[in-house]
């Protein structure tokens, strides 16, 4: 869009450092799972920064927070947003960015007297990671109707707590309807997390859609017994089993190749001792494709495999499906739309999928959505060395503040 206002370069990156003190780990990063204490005070910033905005805030029954720019007609609002929350060990930059870009378009309007045709709207959602509440993404999840707000609230976190309880805790239990929101179309600013565009020294990523994904968690019970006196042939060594899923998960991403991911990120063992025999082991598996076919027959043959292992060994197999999310692919016009405002500031653009799950894939059941992608230096996220260089997060900032114009501002 020719002669549009400039995003404030050294306002955006202040805010990322702002917002990056909550929950701030020593020696960088963040620690701020959803609906902790960190989060609170996160949140009460950024609702702090939306009214200062002049921005009318509301909060929904599972504490997605909304923040609507006012334009010239009464339509349905153009969003924007991402998340708030991190890992345990989170950079400045997952999701928060998307939020304060969003935010930072507004401002960048309302300084320059401008108002869209349709409202301008910036969210930040409930629980995108996952870290502390399962599923991750629920409570964009929750927004669209996907997943029941009873079934959200009572969900337990792993301290123990239900998501209900901590949303009345830290006062973001909120009374905006969920289940049937009003949205004309969505983008989301994100990092890519992945080393792609840095690798190739390309300045925005076009997503076109995001990878399907399946959280599944394997619970082994056999029995402990000592290490030095048990002959191999009569043990039931649940620690065993882990291992032996751990590996055929691994063998199964490479026997698939293409986009087929396989990923055991948490094991536990009981007792865990030196010299004793496994006698539990609770793992999960992470599976991602961009086929849905493919990755459904990879759940099929790893389920298939954990039971016959597990059996062979004498060991009692436990199972759930943590999450199971189908690949999305965001909207052609939109997509379109993303790559010819990166082109037209000269940008270099590359077409990709999202190897991450992230809010714009629940947004696509109830509306046109897409993503636009800055490069992350070496691929690094979910880290405290996450990092984005700095002209990178202006340009993506501009690339949205345009996109998101031309949207409200569209006839019909």
């Amino acid at each position: 869009m020719n002669g549009a206002p400039r995003i404030d370069a050294g306002r955006l990156l202040a805010s990322l450092e702002a917002l990056g003190r909550f929950g701030a780990l020593p020696g960088g990063g963040t620690n701020r799972l959803a609906l902790s204490d960190a989060d609170r005070a996160a949140r009460d910033w950024t609702v702090d920064r939306m009214h200062a905005l002049g921005m009318a805030v509301r909060v929904d029954a599972i504490g997605n927070v909304f923040a609507r720019y006012a334009g010239t007609e009464q339509r349905a609002p153009v969003l924007t947003g991402s998340h708030i929350d991190t890992v345990r060990t989170g950079g400045l930059y997952d999701g928060n960015y998307g939020v304060l870009a969003g935010l930072e378009v507004v401002a960048t309007l309302r300084e320059a007297g401008l108002r869209t045709r349709r409202p301008i709207e910036v969210a930040f959602f409930t629980n995108e990671e996952g870290a502390r509440f399962q599923p991750d993404m629920l409570g964009s999840l929750v927004a669209v109707g996907g997943l029941p707000l009873a079934e959200a609230l009572a969900t337990r976190g792993i301290d123990g707590a239900t998501v209900g309880e901590e949303l009345q805790r830290i006062g973001y239990a909120g009374q905006a309807p969920v289940g049937a929101p009003q949205v004309d179309s969505f983008v989301e600013l994100h990092i890519e997390q992945g080393p792609v565009l840095h690798q190739q020294g390309l300045d925005i990523g076009v997503v076109e859609g995001v990878q399907g994904i399946c959280w599944l968690e394997f619970t082994l019970e056999g029995c402990s017994n000592h290490a030095g006196t048990t002959p191999m042939a009569l043990r039931r060594d649940a620690g065993l089993v882990a291992a032996r899923i751990t590996a055929f998960a691994h063998e199964l991403a490479l026997r698939y190749g293409g986009r087929q991911l396989a990923t055991v990120g948490a094991v536990e063992l009981r007792p865990n001792l030196v010299n004793v025999i496994a006698q539990r082991a609770v793992m999960t598996v992470d599976l991602r494709n961009t086929d849905g076919a493919a990755l459904a027959r990879a759940e099929a043959e790893l389920l298939g495999f954990a039971t016959r292992c597990a059996a062979e060994q004498g060991v009692v197999l436990g199972q759930r499906r943590l999450a199971r999310f189908d690949p999305v692919a965001f909207d052609p016009t939109l997509v379109e739309l993303v790559a010819q405002e990166a082109q037209a500031l000269g940008l270099g653009t590359l077409r990709l999928p999202s190897g991450a799950g992230h809010d714009a894939q629940m947004l696509a059941r109830v509306c046109p959505s897409a993503m636009i992608f800055v490069p992350s230096v070496d691929g690094l996220s979910h880290n405290p060395g996450e990092h984005t260089e700095a002209h990178h997060l202006v340009q993506g900032a501009q690339v949205l503040l345009q996109v998101l114009t031309r949207l409200a501002n569209r006839a019909g």
